[in-house]
């Protein structure tokens, strides 16, 4: 049996699979994800977006192996003794994984960082785009000399 089958599409249902597993297990409207995400594709790339206000760029570090990105950022501790009336932003370390499928060229990705959302521009790889094959064939009708 042939199946239909975009492996573009599949990439980005396992990084939406990715996405609900984390915010199922730490989203809960008690208590919300430290590193909010938005993640569309847009022609042949694919966007990615991080909530990360309040923390400093220089503390955002981002590693890529294979086809897992790593994004690590800290907002750091208050300083003062003060007694806090309400403490519900998250503060220290904060780390998310993405793992992308394998038609993402994780080779180039880009990623930049402004009013507090971190953002990743992820393109497609050359080897899963579509594209066109010549079929080549011989004239069959070719003069027989005798």
């Amino acid at each position: 049996m042939l199946m239909r089958t975009d492996p573009i599409r599949e990439s980005f249902r396992d990084l939406d699979r990715m996405t609900q597993l984390a915010l199922g297990a730490a989203g809960t409207l008690a208590r919300p994800s430290a590193m909010p995400m938005d993640a569309w594709r847009d022609g042949d790339t694919f966007h990615v977006e991080l909530d990360l206000p309040g923390v400093d760029p220089a503390s955002i570090d981002l590693d890529v192996e294979r086809n897992v990105v790593t994004v690590r950022a800290e907002r750091p501790t208050r300083a003062s003794d003060a007694d806090l009336v309400a403490a519900e932003r998250p503060r220290g370390v904060f780390s998310r994984q993405l793992v992308l499928g394998d038609s993402l060229d994780t080779e180039r990705i880009r990623a930049s960082y402004d009013a507090g959302v971190l953002s990743l521009s992820i393109p497609v790889a050359e080897k899963a785009k579509p594209r066109k094959i010549t079929v080549s064939h011989r004239d069959e009708r070719q003069a027989i000399t005798g």
